[in-house]
């Protein structure tokens, strides 16, 4: 690890911009290009996002902890609740799952996240909390396997 940085926030809708706005920007010594930027920024987006809307739905006062690493051209996104936890990972990972149908949500957040990251893993305890783990190569694009 080369460096890192930790941000406890406030369960708010009003915190997501900086959230993924301060992950961006502390990244921004990689030299990741727009389209990069726009993956990472939209994933945390995403996360924080799902925490907020799904992990404490009914709480005034969780905290969402975002840790970011580094170490050569590899970021470590980590995003942690403590709210009510997933009951099925596998089935809340399925593009177009919701457990609020009468929203606007589309039930496309993990998809996203997953799409724009190079690898990503959830972890998820019954009202104990959420951690998702996602790790972006910069200078990776169109480099594929």
């Amino acid at each position: 690890m080369e460096n890192y940085f930790e941000l406890k926030l406030k369960s708010i809708s009003e915190n997501e911009k900086f959230a993924r706005n301060t992950v961006a920007g502390f990244l921004v010594p990689l030299d990741p290009t727009l389209s990069e930027l726009d993956d990472i920024k939209t994933a945390v987006s995403e996360a924080v996002t799902n925490c907020i809307v799904h992990g404490y739905e009914k709480v005034e006062n969780g905290e969402i902890l975002i840790k970011v690493e580094t170490s050569g051209n590899k970021a470590k996104i980590t995003i942690i609740d403590h709210g009510v936890g997933i009951s099925d990972i596998e089935k809340a990972m399925m593009p177009f799952f919701t457990t609020k149908p009468d929203s606007d949500r589309s039930g496309m957040g993990f998809t996203l996240m997953q799409s724009f990251m190079d690898d990503f893993e959830v972890y998820s305890e019954k009202n104990k909390g959420t951690t998702i783990v996602m790790t972006k190569l910069i200078g990776n694009e169109g480099v594929h396997d």
